[in-house]
Parts: structure tokens; C-alpha cells; sequence
């Protein structure tokens, strides 16, 4: 029988598995361990305060100390470390922050949630930078609006392209601060494939963001006022935000020989125990299965975080609920726009050597005749030969969550893509049309699984050119105009099937236009009259967004 369970850590997973577990029981004696001052607040709202769009600070904080321990009749004990666990005794060491007292608390079951710490990588002159920011707590969080508050930064650098990143970038441009972002892989946001996040680059830099790309930070300089980057230039900034990863806080699990994963992660198995049956684990700080592809990694985000808190409770009190994996899915705001995706995105599938197929599509958010309707740049990853769904992407100014919503809940759910084009979603004007963005993209890859279309991608075309095959743009000459694939001749759809004499039958011919539609109608005209055809995925404004060609 369970009498007493200690938990280590508060925020979204440990918060959530003290109140699930005194739902279960009114007899269990439930302690909360936390480091910090506060145990339960909104991380993801972090930004946002120093951005000045939350004004109050105390929205921040989901529960107070006071509010949390009175609701659920829990023993919260704030200011105070779990400095070590003794596996065999059941037994944990803390030490009161406050006043320097340690002192033992022995346990039934014992739950880890300490969460992930900034990565810090050993810079030169990283010391001396008294300008340098991480965020992950609210002391951060006051540090950095005080800072801003008291120096009144012109600039400010951002390292690292990710999550916290680009949402700092845009609350710190609330400001008046000129951002530059300095990322060393090639794009921001590695959930999206390249030419997916070509689109956010150009809206930041529409709204004067500076991106700096493939190059390192090789030392801070003048106490923090200047960065060395990787190629011998440097840059001036009034303040730094280091935001180039987490890592998994494991010092505890690792001192008591729990196992660990590859990348530090606390291993546990489909019931979120780890490698001793009396103590388990969640939240940013555990290792966890990919749904699709079966590997092993760790993914922070509170959403699974708040799942695996109740899951954990439930089994800690003798339920036998499973955990099933992490899918990944994550949304973020980028100024005008929303960055959507879930599953598998296309460098994974490409890295683990899983074929697949990929479509692109622009919808547009709600009927084009309502006003405010935007398109969306959709992205559909897939089994060719099952259908079974991989992954998608979305990118918007309204409706992108939306749809990702919906084909991750496809993909929980076992549909396929031709399952996509049966779903009945909601439709009036204001928020779709009556072909769904989510149906649309079902017909487009249900047409690849029948057969009816093939098709070639944007990284594709120009090594096709360069050997000889011929690349029609089927779209009309003011569109082309604005721009076009060198190497293409343009034959306008209304014309084709009085210009076929034009084009050779032994060999495949490819086709192109704005965003697919036509070219897939042009690509059946000419199978129909015998021609070996391929389309263009999407054709120009796929590949002028990921070589940056629109103006």
C-alpha cells in the first residue's frame, strides 16, 4: 500500500501528478520538493511577459504555494534541493535553501520531475559577460525585464533559432530592440523542413529581424558587448539570450544509478518507471519512444509533460496506464504568423532511411469570398505505398494550429491519407471552406497512392533542367512575369491542348504552376493524350520560397 509519495519538482508534470494523485487518495501523504520559489507557473508564458503582451506578473502563476497546498492537502516544501536518493533505503536527501539545514525523507514511491536546464556551452569570455541571458524560471524572467528596464537595450543577440528563441526575438523587437538571430544550422525552427521555415525567415526579416546563419559564436568579447563569430566578423549587442537547447536535469537519477539514455535522458519503460520499480519519471527530463519511428529521444514540451503527470499518478497508485510515445506535435508564434507541425518531419524520415512521399499545398485559412482569408503553406509527409501519415507542417496567419491539430489526431488515430478526405470538419465562411485545407490534402496524396499523379520536388527541378528535360509553366504570362524557373517554357494551361504537336512523346515531361492545381490538371490532359508526365509539387511558390526568389 502506498503511504507516502515524494515528488521532486513542481511546474507542469510534478504540479499535475500531486493533484491527480490526491484526487486517487485522500490518505496518501504527498510531498513536493521544489527548488525554486514557485511551484506551479506558466513556462510557455515567460516571453510574453517580458514582451509586455501578459502585463501582470501574477498571471504567470497557475497556482500559488498557499492555493496548492490548501486545495489538495499537500506537503510543499519550496527553497529546498533533493540532493541524493538512496535507492535501497527509499530514502532522499534534501537541503532546506533558506537556511542550510539537510536533512532525510523516506518514500513508497517517489516521482522525478526536475525538468531541463539550459545548455551553456564553454565560450570564452562567457564569465565576463554580464549581459547574458538563459530563461527558464521566473528568477530569469525578472532578471531580463529588469535589465531591460534599467539599460534600455538598442540590441540584442539571440542564439539559437528554436522555441524560446524566435519568441524572444519577436517580444524583444516589441521593445524596440533591433534582434539579430544567429543560428549555426542553415534555418530557425528544426521541427520544419527548410523550405518551410524559408517562409518565417522572410517574415522576419519583413519585420527588421537580421538573421545570421551556418555560423558559430566563438567568444563574447568587451564583457558581453561584442560576439566573434565562427568567420571572423563580429557584432555589437547590448544583451545576449543564450537559447540553443535543454538538456535533461539527471544528476539525481544519475547519483542513484538509475539508467540513463544516450543523450542523458532518464529511461523509462511504457509505464514512466524507471530502471527501479519504486521510482518513476517525466516531463522534459525522461526518454521517451517516438510513435512513428520507434527510437528512443527527449522532447520538452508541457503538453506530454501534464499527460505522463497523471499517467504516473494513476500507476503509482496501482493503475497500469500506458504511456505511448511523444509525437512531437508543437505550434509557435511568429509575429503575424503560426508555425505548426507534428510527426516526422522530411530530414528525419530522409536520416532514418524511411521512404516516403511528401505534398505541398496553399489553401487558403476560410472561404476566399469572406474577408481576412490567408493562405496556408501545408505540408504532408507519407507512406506511398500504405498511406499510413508521418508528419505534416503548417504555416499561417490564422488556422495552421487547426489543421495540425486535426491530422495529429489523424495520426493518433491510425487514419491514413485517403481516411483524411472522408473527415467531416466543421465549415461556415468565417473559419474553412468546404473542402477543408486537412480534405484537400488527403485528395492531392490519395491521387499519388492511386497512381493518378507523380510528381517531383522542389530540390529536384533544376538538376532535371540542367539534363535536358523539359519543364512547362503552365500558368499565364503576368504570373510569369513576377518570376519564373529558369530553364521552363511556358505553355499557359487555356493553350495546352492546341500546343501538344509541341512536345515529344518519348520522353517524360515535367509541369509547373503557381501552387498546384493547374499543373495537376495540365499533368491529366497530357496522360490522357499518352505523354509521360510529372508535376512540380506546388510548383513556383514552393521553390521560390526555398531559394528566397519572391520579392
Amino acid at each position: 500500500m502506498v503511504r507516502k509519495v515524494i515528488i521532486v519538482g513542481g511546474s507542469a508534470g510534478g504540479a499535475t501528478a500531486a493533484a491527480r494523485l490526491r484526487r486517487l487518495s485522500e490518505d496518501v501523504h504527498i510531498v513536493l520538493v521544489e527548488r525554486g520559489e514557485h511551484v506551479s507557473y506558466a513556462n510557455c508564458g515567460l516571453p510574453y511577459y517580458i514582451g509586455g503582451i501578459i502585463k501582470e506578473r501574477k498571471k504567470l502563476f497557475v497556482q500559488t504555494v498557499k492555493g496548492l497546498s490548501e486545495r489538495y492537502n499537500l506537503d510543499i516544501r519550496i527553497l529546498s534541493e533533493a540532493v541524493s536518493i538512496n535507492p535501497n533505503k527509499k530514502i532522499v536527501r534534501i537541503k532546506n535553501l533558506q537556511t542550510g539545514e539537510w536533512y532525510e525523507e523516506s518514500y513508497d514511491k517517489l516521482l522525478l520531475s526536475p525538468g531541463a536546464k539550459p545548455v551553456i556551452p564553454p565560450i570564452p569570455g562567457l564569465e565576463e559577460n554580464g549581459r547574458l541571458f538563459t530563461l527558464r524560471n521566473i528568477p530569469d524572467t525578472d532578471r531580463i525585464k529588469d535589465f531591460i528596464d534599467r539599460h534600455q537595450p538598442q540590441k540584442a543577440a539571440v542564439i539559437g533559432g528554436g522555441f524560446i528563441g524566435i519568441e524572444m526575438a519577436e517580444n524583444l523587437a516589441r521593445q524596440g530592440i533591433e534582434v539579430t538571430i544567429i543560428e549555426t544550422a542553415d534555418q530557425i525552427m528544426a521541427p520544419l523542413d527548410f523550405e518551410m521555415a524559408q517562409i518565417l525567415h522572410r517574415h522576419l526579416r519583413e519585420k527588421g529581424i537580421r538573421l545570421i546563419f551556418k555560423k558559430e559564436v566563438q567568444a563574447f568579447k568587451n564583457k558581453g558587448k561584442q560576439i566573434a563569430l565562427s568567420d571572423g566578423t563580429e557584432i555589437g549587442t547590448d544583451m545576449t539570450f543564450l537559447s540553443i537547447g535543454v538538456r535533461p536535469e539527471n544528476e539525481l537519477a544519475k547519483t542513484a544509478g538509475l539508467s540513463l539514455g544516450e543523450r542523458g535522458g532518464i529511461i523509462v519503460n511504457e509505464y514512466l518507471q524507471t530502471s527501479d520499480e519504486h521510482i518513476y519519471a517525466i516531463g522534459d527530463a525522461i526518454e521517451t519512444v517516438h510513435p512513428i519511428s520507434g527510437k528512443k529521444g527527449t522532447i520538452p514540451l508541457a503538453g506530454p509533460a501534464n499527460r505522463q503527470g497523471r499517467i504516473a499518478a494513476d500507476n503509482i497508485m496501482g493503475k497500469k496506464e500506458k504511456y505511448y510515445g511523444t509525437l512531437g506535435t508543437s505550434v509557435v508564434k511568429v509575429f503575424d504568423y503560426t508555425a505548426a507541425a507534428t510527426g516526422l518531419n522530411e530530414k528525419t524520415l530522409r536520416g532514418l532511411e524511411i521512404p516516403y512521399e511528401a505534398v505541398h499545398l496553399y489553401p487558403s485559412s476560410h472561404a476566399g469570398y469572406y474577408p481576412g482569408a490567408g493562405p496556408i503553406a501545408l505540408k504532408l509527409l507519407f507512406d506511398k505505398g500504405s498511406g499510413k501519415i508521418y508528419g505534416a507542417q503548417a504555416i499561417g496567419r490564422e488556422g495552421a494550429d487547426k489543421r495540425i491539430d486535426v491530422i495529429a489526431t489523424a495520426i493518433k488515430g491510425g487514419l491514413t491519407v485517403d481516411d483524411l478526405t472522408d473527415l467531416e470538419l466543421c465549415y461556415a465562411p468565417p473559419y474553412s471552406s468546404a473542402k477543408d485545407p486537412v480534405n484537400l490534402a488527403g485528395y492531392v496524396a490519395s491521387n499519388i497512392l492511386a497512381g493518378d499523379l507523380e510528381q517531383i520536388q522542389w530540390h529536384e527541378v533544376d538538376e532535371i533542367i540542367a539534363g535536358g528535360g523539359l519543364l512547362i509553366d503552365v500558368r499565364e504570362a503576368k504570373e510569369r512575369e513576377r518570376g519564373y524557373i529558369k530553364g521552363s517554357v511556358h505553355i499557359p494551361l487555356n493553350e495546352l491542348r492546341n500546343r501538344l504537336d509541341e512536345l515529344p512523346k518519348g520522353e517524360t515531361i515535367y509541369v509547373a504552376c503557381q501552387s498546384g492545381q493547374r499543373s495537376y490538371l495540365a499533368s491529366r490532359i497530357l496522360k490522357n493524350h499518352g505523354f509521360s508526365v510529372k508535376n512540380l509539387d506546388v510548383g513556383w511558390k514552393t521553390y521560390s520560397y526555398a531559394y528566397g526568389l519572391l520579392p
